[in-house]
């Protein structure tokens, strides 16, 4: 029981790492920047071979895939009919080694149970709206994210490269089925290059439920309109991005924008924290607010992480100057909340039942 105890404190303290890596990126110091960045310079032979998504090992989520982690669902929840939506959904950063700038395909250390967990955690929200696509991809190391440097624009480049394969095959099986995007973190910048080259304008940006963008900044002015596609104003919209942060109060964002806003935009603008798209999950309403007993589930895992349970009416949020500020009850999710009282750990977590309902009542409204 000690060793078991153990190694779940380790796996957890991981799953810290991995969902930081966005936070310490945007720090601009030197935090773990000699320990994490990876070495020597960019080489494409060192991810291995191109992935083949004809293939189902290809794949951590896709229909008929046994063992699929997308289809779990948390405790005392219902196994639902599934909808006729097709779900893409890209996973965040999970590889945390600093051998090389990007990921295998499949990598036999750890990184292989942290993906399946979010997949299983964040994908799973989506699986009464459709079926879920989520493709192993050749991730930028967590490292790749400390640095504006060619190596790390290379590493993200590579990344997307298979992001967007996976895409076409996944646009190729889905037929004329509405589409649902979904990312996180990493998954949600690659989500966002994937939306302005291979959905809107493109025959699959007319099947467009949403988007998914979760957990990365994106500034009203100087992104959305590169992005081609509106914030979703209503819990009725369609063809619209939802994207938030979430932080509790006292919240200090400074850590993740005061970098992030000496950046430009997609259009080549200015990016400032002030303007940042709050799209809040419990109303599906930009910069909506919403009481504890709005919120339909909270996921709240086990000590062993093994299952979870759905907790409602104890978190509710409100946007507040681009964030998601978070209040009520907030359970015991796990003392990993990122400096600032950021919760990018939990951003799924905190709505995973909210996320679902959204989700499957945008779909309806498509449908009609």
């Amino acid at each position: 029981m000690c060793a078991r105890r153990f190694l779940i404190i380790i796996f957890v303290f991981t799953l810290m790492v991995v969902a930081g890596a966005f936070a310490i990126f945007q720090f601009g110091g030197n935090v773990l920047l000699k320990e994490a960045t990876p070495k020597g310079h960019f080489q494409a032979a060192a991810a291995n071979g191109d992935p083949n998504y004809a293939d189902a090992s290809s794949w951590i989520a896709r229909p008929g895939l046994p063992n699929d982690p997308a289809l779990w669902l948390p405790d005392g929840v219902a196994r639902p009919a599934t909808g006729n939506a097709a779900v893409f959904y890209i996973h965040p950063t999970t590889y945390l080694a600093n051998d090389r700038w990007n990921a295998p395909l499949i990598d036999a250390r750890d990184t292989a149970l942290r993906t399946n967990l979010f997949v299983q955690s964040q994908a799973s929200a989506f699986n009464a709206t459709g079926e879920i696509w989520a493709p192993r991809y050749r991730q930028a190391a967590f490292g790749a994210f400390l640095l504006d440097s060619t190596d790390a624009r290379k590493a993200l480049d590579f990344a997307y490269a298979d992001v967007s394969a996976a895409f076409d095959q996944f646009v190729k099986e889905s037929g004329d089925r509405p589409i649902i995007l979904a990312g996180h973190s990493q998954g949600a910048l690659q989500l966002m290059r994937l939306l302005r080259e291979k959905v809107v304008g493109k025959a699959a940006g007319k099947r467009l439920v949403a988007a998914y963008i979760v957990g990365w900044p994106i500034d009203t002015d100087s992104d959305l309109p590169g992005l081609g596609l509106p914030a979703c104003t209503s819990a009725a919209d369609t063809g619209c991005i939802l994207s938030w942060m979430s932080f509790a109060q006292p919240a200090n964002p400074s850590l993740i924008l005061d970098q992030w806003k000496k950046t430009r935009g997609l259009t080549g603008g200015d990016r400032s924290p002030e303007n940042i798209v709050c799209v809040n999950p419990i109303t599906g309403t930009r910069n909506g607010a919403a009481t504890a007993d709005a919120n339909p589930g909270v996921l709240v895992p086990s000590a062993s992480f093994a299952s979870a349970t759905l907790l409602p009416g104890s978190v509710g949020a409100r946007c507040e100057k681009g964030l998601l500020i978070i209040n009520g009850t907030i359970p015991p999710l796990g003392p990993y909340v990122l400096p600032g009282n950021n919760y990018h750990v939990y951003d799924y977590a905190l709505f995973w039942a909210a996320i679902r309902r959204d989700a499957a009542r945008r779909l309806a409204t498509w449908q009609r």
